[in-house]
């Protein structure tokens, strides 16, 4: 396998923050896609970020194939399109609003999808499963688009089928998949930071 490459997951509406988008919130003093960015790119071959609204980047931004804000399983399909076309084989994919995942996301992605026949692994900690933070390989596109084409939406309901793996991380302070909905999360981690 080659080195995979990059997704942030950035096509939420924001609905409880408001409706603004989070790609664009800011914490201490960058944006939580500037944070995802500065995070991600030492691990990847090459990132870009699933959004359905502007949002000021200088990454490639994929939109979702419709319009039905399906979820974030439309954007890891968008991703895995990309990825495609850019030659990968793999896709790491990372939630924007999720400031303090670790630095060693992918290595350890990469080492618990050794044990699943395409590579396929998700997060996981003590409090459950982190199904937008996994390495996703582009064999499952057909199947992922044929979920979705059921009705189906639920990022668990799919890893589950596919038998994904479970990368395994420490409980750690802050929490390492905390993510941001409301003012009150944003305001969480400004004081971790």
């Amino acid at each position: 396998m080659r080195e995979p490459f990059g997704l942030i997951l950035a096509g939420g509406r924001g609905t409880r923050m408001g409706g603004v988008s989070k790609a664009d919130l800011i914490l201490g003093h960058s944006t939580l896609l500037t944070q995802a960015q500065a995070r991600l790119e030492p691990q990847v071959v090459a990132i870009a970020v699933n959004s359905n609204a502007p949002i000021t980047t200088n990454l490639p931004v994929i939109k979702d194939a419709t319009r039905d804000h399906l979820g974030p399983l439309e954007g890891v399909l968008a991703g895995l399109d990309w990825a495609v076309s850019q030659g990968g084989t793999h896709i790491v994919t990372v939630a924007v609003d999720t400031p303090f995942f670790p630095c060693d996301l992918v290595p350890r992605l990469l080492m618990a999808g050794q044990t699943h026949p395409n590579g396929f692994a998700i997060a996981s900690t003590s409090d459950g499963l982190h199904g937008t933070f996994g390495i996703w390989p582009t064999t499952l596109r057909d199947e992922l688009a044929t979920f979705l084409d059921q009705g189906q939406r639920k990022v668990r309901a799919f890893t589950q089928a596919q038998a994904a793996a479970t990368a395994i991380f420490p409980d750690t302070t802050p929490p390492s998949f905390f993510n941001i909905n409301t003012p009150e999360d944003l305001a969480t981690a400004a004081q971790w930071l």
